[in-house]
């Protein structure tokens, strides 16, 4: 069968990289930024020759190393592709089949994984709703009640997110406060640590300071967000590793044969400060982008601006004009909120162009029309 003159020109086209444009930008999520070049890098590097696959390899090895470096030598790390896969292995691993996890009514393992806990990992989620997409042990006991009841799912983890989806971090104390509540009954506490890059830049501290120091037990350890090509982690903090977790990872199809590329961008990135500064750069476009849109009358923002994530309410018909130039999410539409995200790669030049097109988006006559 014979392949057309169309067909070869569009297969040209991919090769050459030319079906989107280079120079386009967005909001919607940093997962939309490409992949730095420190990261491609180290993937080039890891692929000349053969290397033993499965984890069975020096990048792998090196993995390990680099994240006791940053978590304290009891930390373990279990490469996998994607932070849904993370959660799920992540709270499987820490609960038997009748366990529930308690977690935020915004959590993403609530909202945005499809109900992959529930379905994949066969665990019931506890969602509690909270006003800044974090939980306390006072929200925490709202549903940390009946064990030994069976007619109740066992509420035996608690799930937290560092940076909330709301863009709110938790502060060193508050994660210790938890733990501490949640262990004194028993139970183990997760941290979704999709953008625990960004929640280091906000507070100044290092990544040890507000997991393995303050009491976490299992945390998902994101990368895609913060500049890989693909890949996160989970790594669990103390000695008390499961030994399930090899058995599972595999199960949940979680474990990559060629897992060298995975852990040589995990290392690339937590070696030489490249996850740091990478997320205080998103970090401190969304600060600049923040302080740009609170000063347009008719436009307020919802949360404090913590991290990379930018939450605002629009007057009727804004959203969609500014969605001209920009593609962002709604994040309630019943109120006209909307999330703006910014991404390692975001400049000075993105963040004004798109503060001076919700400019023109609040002060426009069909804006005003819909008000």
């Amino acid at each position: 069968m014979s392949v057309s003159a169309d067909t070869k020109a569009g297969v040209r086209q991919v090769l050459a990289g030319r079906l989107h444009d280079p120079a386009s930008r967005g909001f919607a999520s940093d997962n939309y930024a490409g992949a730095h070049a420190e990261i491609i890098e180290a993937v080039q590097a890891a692929n000349e020759g053969h290397v033993t696959a499965y984890g069975e390899d020096v990048y792998s090895a090196a993995l390990q190393e680099v994240i006791q470096s940053h978590f304290g030598a009891a930390a373990t790390a279990y490469p996998v592709f994607n932070g849904t896969g993370a959660n799920v292995l992540a709270l499987q691993a820490l609960l038997p089949r009748w366990g529930a996890v308690i977690c935020a009514a915004t959590a993403h393992i609530n909202t945005d994984e499809n109900g992959a806990p529930e379905r994949i990992g066969g665990i019931k989620l506890l969602p509690i709703p909270t006003p800044d997409g974090k939980l306390t042990p006072e929200l925490i006991d709202a549903e940390a009640w009946g064990w030994g009841d069976e007619h109740r799912a066992q509420p035996l983890v608690v799930s937290i997110t560092q940076t909330t989806e709301l863009g709110t971090c938790y502060t060193p104390e508050e994660i210790q406060r938890i733990a501490e509540h949640v262990h004194a009954k028993g139970m183990k506490l997760h941290l979704d640590g999709a953008r625990l890059a960004n929640a280091a830049a906000h507070l100044g501290l290092p990544l040890r300071a507000f997991t393995t120091d303050v009491g976490v037990d299992v945390l998902s350890f994101g990368g895609t967000k913060n500049g890989l090509l693909f890949g996160e982690a989970v790594i669990w903090l103390n000695s008390q590793s499961d030994p399930g977790m090899s058995y599972l990872r595999k199960m949940n199809m979680q474990l990559a044969s060629k897992m060298r590329f995975v852990s040589a961008q995990l290392v690339a990135l937590l070696t030489d400060g490249l996850w740091l500064r990478s997320a205080s750069r998103a970090n401190e476009m969304a600060q600049l982008l923040s302080e740009g849109i609170s000063a347009i009358n008719g436009v307020s923002l919802t949360q404090p601006t913590q991290s990379n994530g930018v939450f605002a309410v629009l007057p009727p018909g804004a959203a969609a004009k500014v969605r001209e130039s920009f593609r962002f999410y709604d994040w309630d539409q019943a109120r006209g909120e909307v999330r703006w995200m910014c991404s390692w790669d975001t400049t000075e030049t993105d963040v004004h162009s798109l503060v001076a097109a919700v400019k023109a988006a609040v002060g426009s006559p069909a804006s005003q029309r819909n008000v």
